[in-house]
């Protein structure tokens, strides 16, 4: 029963905590951007018509004086394309059920053409105030599949624990686009709430997939403490590095966006690199504490030396893969970028002290010696929680 309580506090404390930091990240959020651009989701009733090129260029030579100084070759009907006239019903917002002609553009300027829709399609509209226009087919529908599915598989292999794991993921993800993402734009100070939202994502995740015990406390104080580490590690580096921040457009795009508070792009550098560490450090401790209190479980007369032993035996073949994990997923997920600098730059010098590339190493070092620090930290706090622990 008392077990029961601790967890239904952990449930209503992790939700009152997240709904106090919304309302604190949300404290002079502007939102700055005015779009007049209707989007509606609709589907392909049937294909009207297509038009040519040429049908679509001549059109607009009689509407527009602008075009009677330009000569029509094939190089301009390339960029105009075919043009594909189809009538859609929409589906969503206050214009559910009313049908529309909406056109799809297919031209060679685009580097790859979608492909063209087709009767019964569910597709993304937009009005730009001259008519409807195809804007990309939906997506989300079969992404939202794959995710019951997930959800659904862990479920069946996890049970309770599923469901924990499934809640906590849930809870990380609210923490990061509710409280993180606007208190950002708001202005708060981003080292801060990198390491709050650190702090409450290791704690309930671990209080909620392992539960309120010494396993628990022992994987927390090893998580923490490696992202203690790869955060100061971070802050180091930053001074003898001489990083700007500006790591790519998007950088660029952050420092212009019209904000009372402009965003620290050295601290955003910060934030992805503890935060993209925390889960690997949280996976590594909480491996290391489960494995260490199952071997005292199994044997009771085991000594703090031998268990702490164990742990680091433990974490040292935790310790390759891991690291690997954090190194890929780097390089998995800035691999176009790095294939076009590899392409553009004059010399393997002059690629590697691209900024872009140099954050991308210091994230997969920083995280691993986070790890490194987590392994013997964990193991030794859980030796010392689990030799004294008495039989329940």
């Amino acid at each position: 029963m008392q077990i029961r309580i601790s967890y239904l506090a952990t449930v209503l404390l992790s939700l009152v905590l997240l709904f106090l930091g919304h309302q604190i990240a949300v404290q002079g959020l502007e939102f700055f951007f005015s779009n007049n651009q209707e989007h509606v989701r609709a589907r392909v009733i049937a294909i009207t018509g297509r038009l040519q090129p040429e049908d679509v260029l001549f059109h607009l030579e009689d509407e527009d004086d602008f075009f009677d100084d330009f000569h029509i070759d094939d190089f301009l009907l390339s960029l105009v394309g075919e043009t594909i006239v189809f009538s859609a019903e929409i589906t969503s917002g206050n214009r559910r059920g009313e049908q529309v002609r909406a056109e799809q553009n297919l031209n060679d300027f685009m580097l790859f053409t979608p492909e063209e829709v087709k009767e019964g399609q569910t597709v993304l509209l937009i009005n730009s105030g001259m008519g409807w226009y195809f804007n990309g087919f939906i997506r989300t529908d079969r992404i939202i599949i794959l995710g019951l599915l997930f959800i659904a598989a862990v479920l069946f292999f996890g049970r309770k624990k599923g469901f924990n794991t499934i809640l906590s993921l849930t809870y990380t993800c609210l923490a990061v686009f509710t409280v993180f993402i606007p208190s950002i734009l708001s202005g708060k100070n981003i080292y801060l709430m990198a390491a709050l939202v650190c702090v409450f994502t290791t704690v309930m995740t671990l209080v909620l997939v392992m539960g309120y015990n010494k396993k628990s406390l022992a994987a927390a104080i090893g998580c923490i403490s490696g992202i203690l580490a790869a955060g100061l590690i971070t802050l180091i580096m930053d001074r003898v590095l001489f990083l700007t921040g500006v790591v790519d457009e998007h950088s660029r795009h952050l420092a212009n966006l019209p904000l009372a508070n402009p965003i620290d792009l050295k601290a955003i550098i910060f934030a992805g690199i503890v935060i993209g560490a925390m889960g690997a450090i949280m996976d590594v401790a909480m491996s290391i504490s489960s494995s260490l209190w199952e071997i005292k479980e199994e044997a009771k007369a085991i000594k703090f030396k031998a268990l702490f032993r164990s742990g680091l035996n433990i974490g040292r073949d935790i310790m390759g893969s891991m690291a690997n994990t954090l190194i890929l997923a780097y390089i998995g997920s800035s691999l176009s970028i790095i294939l076009i600098l590899a392409v553009y730059s004059n010399s393997l010098m002059e690629l590697l002290n691209r900024e872009m590339i140099i954050v991308e190493i210091l994230q997969a070092l920083s995280g691993s010696f986070g790890i490194l620090l987590a392994m013997p930290l964990t193991a030794f706090f859980a030796a010392i929680f689990f030799t004294r622990i008495k039989k329940e």
